[in-house]
């Protein structure tokens, strides 16, 4: 158990010891540079780093013509015109619905078949209205 707890805090320890990167040429053994990293830097470089690839990408989708390649997404104009469409698609199927329940009942009336309809079969309860003057 206190071994976990000593390895958890080297690891966080070590966190900002500082170590040597150096670049060197393979031929001829020279030091071409050096940086001084410690792992907070590392991880900050990379941070960034996909930070600023991700911004980038996004701004790119957005602010350019790419934006019409991804799915669901048109121009106003086309989302317009899809909406008058769909409006006039639903008022046609509508009014075809009602032209054959129309077509359904007149031929129902000269067939002189009313099986198929339920009658209204209540009683209407009218009160009674007292005429007489006071």
């Amino acid at each position: 158990m206190a071994n976990k707890r000593d390895k958890k805090g080297r690891n966080v320890g070590r966190i900002g010891n500082r170590y040597r990167l150096v670049i060197m040429n393979d031929d001829t053994y020279e030091e071409v540079t050096s940086f001084k990293l410690s792992r907070m830097s590392v991880y900050i470089a990379l941070s960034t780093l996909f930070v600023l690839l991700v911004t980038i990408t996004v701004a790119t989708v957005v602010f350019t013509p790419l934006r019409y390649y991804i799915p669901g997404y048109g121009d106003l104009k086309q989302r317009r015109e899809f909406i008058r469409l769909k409006m006039r698609t639903d008022s046609l199927e509508s009014a075809i619905n009602a032209r054959d329940k129309y077509l359904d009942n007149i031929k129902q009336v000269i067939s002189g078949d009313f099986s198929a309809t339920k009658l209204d079969t209540t009683t209407i309860k009218v009160p009674k209205v007292d005429n007489s003057t006071y």
